[in-house]
């Protein structure tokens, strides 16, 4: 996991939020009375401007387990560095059996990405980008490990804090 002071947390009150639904699971408990069915879902929210945030809701009916994640998504929203519509750098990040890559792409590419990537990745605002999930295609790890990796991306001003040198010299050597 990323180091605490590396995630940028945003408060949900002051921006506007859109969500996305990634994946609906329907769980059934077998009883003396018969089967009972209750639904968990995964939704992604996000500005489309650089936050985004993932959350899990379970209830007894489809609609109130999106509301619910929905909810749980606003609770924890993290601050991704977008550079002219793709990401700064490659990352690659792992989250138990999932693991995903990210490249930047030239203008006009799109976003390359497949099921609950692009979800997390439309949300957060890239337009261009290159991105492959390899293991597990578990929708939870999956967008876990696409968090993680977006976590973990840092832009040129950041770097160049970091080290206490000039934004130049961060691309200069």
């Amino acid at each position: 996991m990323a180091t605490p002071s590396n995630i940028k947390r945003v408060k949900s009150g002051e921006i506007e939020l859109k969500d996305k639904l990634v994946a609906i699971n329907r769980v059934t408990k077998v009883t003396k009375g018969g089967r009972h069915f209750s639904f968990s879902a995964i939704v992604v929210v996000g500005n489309e401007n650089g936050v985004v945030g993932y959350g899990l809701g379970k209830a007894n009916e489809v609609v109130d387990a999106i509301s619910k994640g929905a909810e749980d998504a606003k609770k924890n929203l993290i601050k991704v560095p977008i550079l002219k519509g793709t990401i700064p750098h490659e990352q690659s990040a792992k989250y138990g059996g999932a693991r995903v890559f990210l490249k930047p792409a030239a203008n006009g590419t799109g976003v390359i990405a497949g099921g609950a990537m692009r979800a997390v990745l439309e949300s957060v605002g890239v337009k261009d980008v290159l991105a492959k999930s390899k293991g597990s295609s578990n929708p939870h790890n999956v967008v876990k490990a696409t968090i993680e990796a977006l976590v973990q991306l840092r832009d040129a001003g950041t770097i160049a804090q970091q080290r206490g040198v000039s934004i130049e010299k961060v691309f200069n050597g």
